[in-house]
């Protein structure tokens, strides 16, 4: 099975400079950056249409700040990091 092709994004790309993108731009370029197999959960969260600019990011600081203890922080999950965000 073909692996799906990951959609070009600012802050997936690398093509620009990091200081050119947002705040959010920029986390969401470090989770993917660190771990690349986290790429769907962090465009899910990006690309939210129920997340207003604050609320996304908050979903996705809570989200990367879950990465380092997974066992214990339901954040992990993007879904519940969207809900809790206000999504």
């Amino acid at each position: 099975m073909a692996k799906k092709k990951v959609a070009a994004t600012r802050w997936h790309d690398g093509v620009g400079e990091l200081e050119e993108l947002s705040d959010i731009e920029q986390v969401a370029h470090t989770i993917v950056t660190e771990r690349r197999d986290l790429e769907p959960s962090v465009a899910r969260i990006m690309d939210t249409e129920d997340l207003d600019d604050d609320q996304r990011a908050v979903a996705l600081n809570s989200f990367h700040t879950a990465l380092s203890d997974p066992d214990n922080d339901e954040n992990r999950n993007p879904m519940v990091a969207i809900t809790n965000a206000g999504g």
